[in-house]
């Protein structure tokens, strides 16, 4: 019997952690649907496109913490990712709040964080499919708060998240290959 190689070790990790992380996600994100709905009488217009953004968010941080295991201890990881979350939140935060200020820079460097860290720009994809077709004031209600800064990302933002997380695990696999066990 052959032992399993890295490239495949690497890759088990990477597809068991992000179907975890992922079938977390929906039910968490189900329970918020029928919660509110149920309490608030509120039923997003497109909640399986709301659940899908948030899943394929989901998996980018997997990737993310995928390279990070290849160099970093666990708590380090840890550490690591979750400031990339923090991150890319507070990237969000920024463009909302250059949005409410009609500041070209802070909304600028918002759209750019959100493309070095594609996780937020498909948050905000999901939140916006959840959010786009509600108006009145309900509507204006919302869009306040750190998180109601919704954004439609445009038909490249999969692609190019595709080819981000693909890139990230040939960055892991190249690492994880030339590392001392």
């Amino acid at each position: 019997m052959r032992p399993v190689g890295r490239t495949t070790l690497l890759l088990a990790r990477f597809l068991a952690a992000a179907a975890l992380c992922v079938a977390y996600v929906l039910v968490v994100y189900a329970a918020a649907v029928a919660i509110t709905g149920a309490a608030g009488g509120y039923w997003p217009d497109r909640p399986v496109a709301g659940g899908v953004a948030l899943a394929a968010a989901v998996v980018i941080v997997v990737g993310f913490a995928l390279v990070g295991t290849t160099l970093l201890s666990t708590t380090a990881n840890g550490i690591a990712i979750f400031m990339i979350f923090g991150a890319g939140l507070a990237a969000g935060l920024l463009g909302q709040i250059g949005s409410a200020l009609d500041s070209s820079t802070l909304e600028q460097i918002a759209s750019i964080a959100s493309w070095v860290l594609p996780f937020e720009a498909i948050y905000q994809d999901g939140l916006h499919a959840l959010t786009a077709d509600i108006g009145g004031a309900t509507g204006v209600i919302v869009e306040l708060g750190p998180f109601g800064g919704a954004r439609d990302a445009g038909p490249l933002l999969y692609p190019y998240a595709l080819a981000y997380l693909s890139v990230a695990g040939l960055l892991a696999n190249r690492i994880f290959a030339r590392s001392d066990l």
